[in-house]
């Protein structure tokens, strides 16, 4: 009998990607993905995606955001169990939300890797195309995210990166490195060579 390849061998695991709309959640999560694809199977469930899909006819009060993000996480625990990368991306506003489906990833042995993408407000309302931001920061849209309704910043994430201040490159990388340094993904390719 053969030896399991070494995508085979790996376990799945939960990196999971908040911030507030707009931080640059999404651009990270595709920009791993191409790395964490080398040793396993990667899906990513991004909110937007997941709103249309998963999650059709749930408002933004606070009660159906929770529902959002434990859909999310009970979906990203199915894919990691399966040994998949499972990368969400989805604002999940509420720090005990998120620490709830970190307790559930962890019971069931999977490793959760929390990742606070941040960007200062005027970045934010620069980058919104569809001026959401701006409609929320002049009163117009309710329960909108860090303006209108609270954003609980983690207080302990396993990696914190600034998507004003750094390239996606380099925050991919920080990323990467704590994912290398838990034993999560193999080494950099370069490093495999030497």
């Amino acid at each position: 009998m053969s030896p399991p390849s070494s995508r085979a061998a790996r376990g799945g695991f939960v990196l999971w990607f908040t911030g507030l709309s707009g931080a640059g959640k999404s651009t990270l999560s595709r920009a791993v993905a191409p790395a964490l694809g080398a040793d396993r199977h990667v899906e990513i469930l991004d909110g937007d995606e997941v709103r249309t899909h998963l999650s059709r006819g749930l408002g933004f009060s606070r009660e159906d955001r929770d529902v959002n993000v434990r859909r999310i996480g009970f979906v990203a625990r199915l894919l990691a169990r399966a040994g998949a990368a499972a990368v969400t991306a989805a604002i999940s506003p509420y720090r005990e939300t998120r620490d709830e489906v970190r307790q559930a990833c962890e019971a069931e042995g999977i490793p959760f890797v929390e990742v606070h993408v941040q960007a200062r407000l005027e970045t934010l309302v620069a980058r919104d195309v569809k001026g959401l931001y701006a409609r929320a920061l002049a009163g117009e849209l309710p329960h909108f995210t860090g303006v209108s309704d609270p954003y609980e910043p983690p207080l302990t994430p396993e990696v914190a990166v600034s998507s004003d201040a750094d390239e996606v490159a380099r925050s991919a990388e920080a990323v990467l490195a704590h994912l290398r340094a838990r034993g999560l993904l193999g080494p950099r390719p370069e490093a495999r060579a030497s």
